[in-house]
């Protein structure tokens, strides 16, 4: 093998654009290359990858649990919307000891 001569220098724009072409790639080893050169995600907009793959009964079992948590969420935040408030009461609380104190005292010199 020949050594190379001089230096080459990759840019994040670069590694971005190979980590998209690349399908050989693990999570791992892409995690690490981005995270090395500073190469951020596709794009924001870009669909999150699927944890099942290709393996449509994985697919169809992540999807289940979804649903069920789904469910179980907008139970919850209804739950939370039709409970009742607290209750108030007839007689405002005091906002502050020393006002309280201040409206006492001024009551008892008039008089």
């Amino acid at each position: 093998m020949e050594r190379k001569v001089g230096s080459s220098t990759l840019t994040a724009k670069e590694v971005k654009a190979a980590l998209e072409k690349s399908t050989t790639l693990t999570a791992e080893e892409e995690k690490a290359l981005r995270m090395r050169h500073g190469a951020g995600a596709p794009s924001k907009s870009a669909p999150l990858p699927r944890a099942a793959g290709a393996n449509a009964e994985l697919a169809d079992e992540l999807l289940v649990i979804e649903m069920q948590l789904m469910k179980a969420m907008r139970a919850r935040t209804a739950a939370k919307a039709t409970k009742a408030p607290a209750a108030v009461p007839t007689r405002e609380a005091p906002a502050n000891a020393a006002k309280d104190k201040i409206v006492r005292a001024l009551r008892a010199k008039k008089k």
